[in-house]
């Protein structure tokens, strides 16, 4: 079921209006009319908003429960893009209800500082694809190139950053999930 359809379907359930939803969410009637129709793909934030109205993990809206296969085919990777931000992320495992999670970023040179403190404790593991990045852990500033590695427990992540002129691409994994 597609994202859009899962959403309608839990606002009905719920017995809220459009309008009702989005006094809950902060956003609008009109986005959220569009995300329902598939005429328009929600960002990660959007989603935790609409899954704490509607009291659900926001995996519930990405997750399929049919047999799905284990395989990921790049082409049918779930991408999500942050808000007001060139950072974009594609889901590697097959849906977001498992113990970790494994998802691919990519961020263009001068995308800023990117650090997302998970609401409980993680343990993650970034592997350097392409580019730089700098990582800040409490008060340590760590570079790393093409095939490097960094382990650190969530809560010591500061920000996360592409450097240099080329676009970086990290593989993460994290456990808990914190999509």
């Amino acid at each position: 079921m597609e994202i859009g359809k899962r959403i309608k379907a839990k606002r009905k359930e719920a017995k809220l209006s459009l309008q009702g939803l989005a006094e809950q969410t902060g956003l609008t009637a009109s986005f959220l009319s569009k995300v329902e129709r598939g005429e328009s793909s929600p960002s990660i934030e959007s989603l935790r908003k609409i899954g704490r109205a509607l009291d659900v993990p926001i995996f519930y809206f990405l997750s399929e429960s049919n047999g799905k296969s284990p395989v990921v085919r790049r082409d049918q990777r779930l991408t999500m893009k942050r808000p007001n931000s060139n950072l974009l992320f594609e889901l590697l495992t097959p849906d977001l209800n498992r113990q970790m999670e494994a998802i691919m970023f990519e961020q263009k040179p001068g995308g800023g500082n990117y650090a997302q403190l998970p609401d409980h404790y993680t343990e993650e593991f970034i592997y350097v694809l392409q580019g730089q990045l700098e990582v800040k852990l409490n008060g340590e500033v760590y570079h790393l190139g093409p095939g490097d590695t960094i382990y650190f427990e969530g809560p010591m992540l500061r920000s996360l950053c592409a450097v240099g002129d080329q676009t970086l691409r990290v593989l993460a994994v994290i456990t808990p999930p914190v999509l």
